[in-house]
């Protein structure tokens, strides 16, 4: 009796819990449906602007940029001058003299003034041209007149040889050089003159105490005439003095 007592007792007690258990779902359920419509629905229907779509949305909307416009077109060429055609001379037909009988025919032929004929009948020995009183074997018109003399000295070089000495004086070697020992080789730059003698002379390499001995030395030589195109002239050449103990 106690047991079936305690089997109803479950049963009611099972379904009891069913019971409540199916109405529980379904309110749960509409109460969520409730809050999330309200949550969503009701933002939208207060605010007064919609928000702005985004920057992939937006996209699909913008307008497409106009095209660039065309360039312009080229420009005309510029016209061709027109081709003149060359015409050619025509080539003149020179005739030649002809030969014009003069009207009045002279009696006598004069020779020109102011040609000089020579001496009538001719001299022996003479020549066409020739002057009376010349010499015999002389140039018809005279020599030519001769060249200017130059003035300004040329250097020994190239064509321009250097001259012979002719008279040669040995230079005293200085007593303070020689108690000093020294001795050594003296480099000088001398212009001689047309008629060959040392006119100047400039050291280019020396010795202090063989200097002036050297130089004493060369103004005394005389040297032969240097030529140039017949002419004597001045020339600069370069000696060399040698200072050596015994």
């Amino acid at each position: 009796m106690q047991q079936r007592l305690f089997e109803d007792l479950i049963e009611s007690d099972v379904v009891t819990h069913k019971t409540k258990q199916s109405y529980t779902l379904p309110v749960s359920l509409a109460i969520h449906a409730v809050v999330l419509l309200i949550v969503i629905v009701v933002p939208l229907l207060t605010s007064e602007e919609l928000p702005q779509p985004t920057s992939a949305v937006r996209a699909f909307f913008v307008e497409p940029a106009a095209a660039p416009p065309p360039p312009p077109p080229p420009p005309p060429p510029a016209p061709k001058a027109p081709v003149t055609p060359k015409v050619q001379p025509k080539p003149v037909i020179q005739e030649p003299p002809k030969f014009i009988a003069p009207v009045q025919v002279p009696e006598q032929v004069k020779p020109e003034e102011g040609i000089n004929l020579g001496v009538e009948g001719g001299v022996a020995g003479g020549v066409e041209g020739g002057v009376p009183g010349g010499v015999v074997g002389g140039v018809v018109g005279g020599l030519p007149d001769a060249p200017a003399p130059v003035t300004q000295a040329v250097r020994v070089g190239g064509q321009i040889k250097e001259p012979k000495k002719l008279k040669n004086v040995n230079p005293v070697y200085p007593d303070i050089a020689k108690q000093a020992r020294v001795q050594g080789v003296v480099i000088l730059e001398c212009t001689i003159s047309p008629q060959g003698r040392v006119t100047d002379v400039k050291v280019l390499r020396g010795i202090p105490l063989l200097d002036q001995a050297a130089i004493d030395a060369v103004k005394q030589w005389v040297y032969t005439p240097t030529l140039l195109n017949g002419v004597p002239v001045p020339v600069i050449m370069t000696v060399t003095v040698n200072f050596k103990l015994s």
